[in-house]
């Protein structure tokens, strides 16, 4: 049951990054680009309508779920498993510490000032960075998954199951 359960969440820690990832550089390409010289008071809050049902709340949460399941995983997975998830930490800790309060901050201006087109674009040049967490976390949650096999089949073995 605990092997089954702990693949679930790396299994959904890995969809779940990779939507984040493609999600994105969605915004970035698409998005975001449109919204510079115009009011903040018509850009779509992507946040409200998006986001907080994709990262902000189940990214969060299953970052911190992996976090105590690879903890105390002791199979070969564990190292990409928790280079992953510290990755992945810090990507949360900068979009709760920069990146939503800024984007929070920016769409309570009135207009579309020098000001606001200067912090926009910094947004989005930091936000490249952001990309490369999430992209960089993906890679070693997945690099974890396919050791995933091997992972389950010495757990078998040590709990006298069949490999």
């Amino acid at each position: 049951m605990a092997i089954r359960f702990t693949s679930i969440l790396l299994w959904l820690f890995v969809i779940n990054l990779g939507v984040a990832f493609g999600a994105g550089l969605y915004e970035a390409r698409v998005m975001v680009p449109g919204w510079a010289g115009t009011s903040p008071q018509t850009w779509p809050n992507t946040g409200l309508m998006f986001w907080v049902y994709v990262t902000t709340v189940p990214l969060t949460l299953l970052t911190l779920a992996n976090a105590v399941a690879a903890w105390r995983d002791a199979t070969p997975r564990r190292h990409a498993w928790r280079g992953a998830l510290a990755i992945a930490l810090l990507e949360r800790a900068v979009t709760f510490g920069y990146f939503i309060p800024r984007m929070v901050s920016l769409m309570a201006e009135s207009s579309a000032g020098p000001e606001v087109n200067a912090a926009l674009g910094q947004w989005m040049l930091l936000n490249h960075g952001r990309h490369v967490l999430t992209l960089s976390a993906w890679v070693a949650a997945l690099r974890a998954l396919s050791l995933s096999h091997v992972s389950c089949g010495r757990e078998a073995t040590a709990y006298g199951g069949k490999t």
